[in-house]
Formats: C-alpha cells, sequence, structure tokens
C-alpha cells in the first residue's frame, strides 16, 4: 500500500513553518526540506505554497527576512502568542 500526500488543514502550514524556524534562522528552501524530512515525505510543501505564507507571516509580523530575494533568511520575530493571549 503506497503512502497518498496529505492536503494540510488551513492554517496548519503557518504553524509549521513558525515551528521550524523557531528552531533558527533558516533559507525559504530549508524549511521546505526539514519539513519533509520530518514527516518522511508526507508533508512537502510546493514553492507556490511555502513562499505566499511565509510573506502572510512576515506581513503579520511574526517573521523577518533578510537579503535578497533568492537567498532570504528567515527568524522568528517574535513567539506566537499563547491560546489564552489572543483573546
Amino acid at each position: 500500500m503506497t503512502q497518498t500526500k496529505s492536503d494540510l488543514p488551513q492554517g496548519t502550514l503557518d504553524l509549521l513553518i513558525l515551528k521550524v524556524v523557531a528552531l533558527g534562522p533558516v533559507h525559504g528552501y530549508a524549511i521546505a526540506q526539514r519539513l519533509d524530512q520530518a514527516s518522511r515525505g508526507v508533508v512537502q510543501v510546493p514553492q507556490g505554497s511555502l513562499f505566499p505564507a511565509l510573506h502572510r507571516l512576515e506581513n503579520r509580523g511574526l517573521l523577518a527576512a533578510d537579503g535578497p530575494s533568492a537567498s532570504r533568511v528567515t527568524t522568528l520575530v517574535r513567539p506566537p502568542l499563547a491560546p489564552d493571549e489572543a483573546l
């Protein structure tokens, strides 16, 4: 039986990206690679989904990216709010 790739529920990709970036500064491509490795190939994020998510998180003030677009290093700006702080 072959394992199928799953579609992520809305918001899951953002959380996964934050988890990876919380480990330290990282390039966008490395985020996709880490997600693929950690999930043993179940989570494969295409660039067409990853980079808009990174920009969305930057616009929300959660991530910061430095450098030219081809080699931007993404860092966590502040820890995400706990559920009870978000209200």
